[in-house]
């Protein structure tokens, strides 16, 4: 409110992303389905490691009685830890959610950008204008991607910017077709790239990736050297699709 009066809130186009922010339970007090199931498989492994231990240590009568003990103290609290993982499966199978966090019940593991970076955490949605880069709107949940944030997010920026209409730029992770109905119902204009569903790559062809546009000329360029010039604007089942050529082909410019 104090921004808006200052007249610092003029922009109507915000850029929304999301962040992970780590909660206070650790990932070993978090848990899904599939993890139960692979730590008793590690456990049950861990107890045929030991049991042949002791196998062994009874064919040879030199063995010193301490490590017989520390053995068996060993299967003993394996087996205590099997029993802790079953009730843990039992209650996972009583609850609506596909995860439990036994310290901050609320966080959920969230993958990270990187490989092997999961964090139990929060998924914290930001909406910045584009102007002053002031945090317009925010909102703490626990989803565990930004597929469904979209829409949400953007009439909260909308209504704290006062606008009647305002503009949205997200990266492809916010990418859903319901949530971007939402936002044009709402006269929220959204830019979200979508996801490839090309198998150019793997047939060994360009993908729309490859090509480069220049705006000041309007044209793509080719990774082959070619100029792709737009000649019209086709429209399909209420889409517009700008064409490069004679031939109708998959839209590389919107019209």
């Amino acid at each position: 409110m104090v921004c808006g009066r200052a007249g610092l809130l003029t922009a109507t186009t915000v850029a929304i992303d999301g962040s992970k922010f780590k909660a206070v339970n650790s990932r070993d007090r978090n848990f899904t389905k599939a993890k139960v199931a692979k730590r008793l498989e590690q456990i049950e492994a861990s107890i045929e490691r030991y049991l042949s231990e002791l196998e062994t240590a009874d064919r040879q009568p030199s063995t010193p009685e301490i490590k017989v003990t520390r053995l068996k103290d060993k299967v003993g609290r394996l087996k205590q830890e099997i029993e802790r993982m079953k009730a843990i499966g039992a209650q996972l199978a009583k609850v609506e959610d596909t995860q439990i966090s036994f310290t901050d019940p609320d966080a959920r593991s969230m993958q990270g950008t990187g490989k092997a970076t999961g964090t139990v955490g929060y998924n914290v949605q930001c909406a910045v204008e584009t102007k002053h880069h002031l945090i317009v709107a925010h909102e703490v949940t626990n989803a565990v991607n930004d597929r469904h944030q979209l829409s949400g997010m953007a009439q909260q920026a909308k209504e704290a910017l006062g606008a009647e209409a305002i503009e949205v730029i997200a990266d492809r992770g916010f990418h859903d077709s319901k949530e971007l109905l939402a936002c044009d119902q709402a006269g929220v204009t959204a830019y979200v790239p979508s996801f490839s569903t090309s198998n150019a790559k793997a047939e060994g062809r360009f993908d729309k990736q490859d090509f480069v546009y220049k705006a000041a000329e309007d044209v793509y360029l080719c990774p082959a050297g070619e100029r792709l010039t737009y000649r019209f604007t086709n429209e399909e089942e209420a889409k517009s699709c700008g064409t490069t050529g004679q031939r109708q082909r998959p839209a590389l410019a919107v019209r």
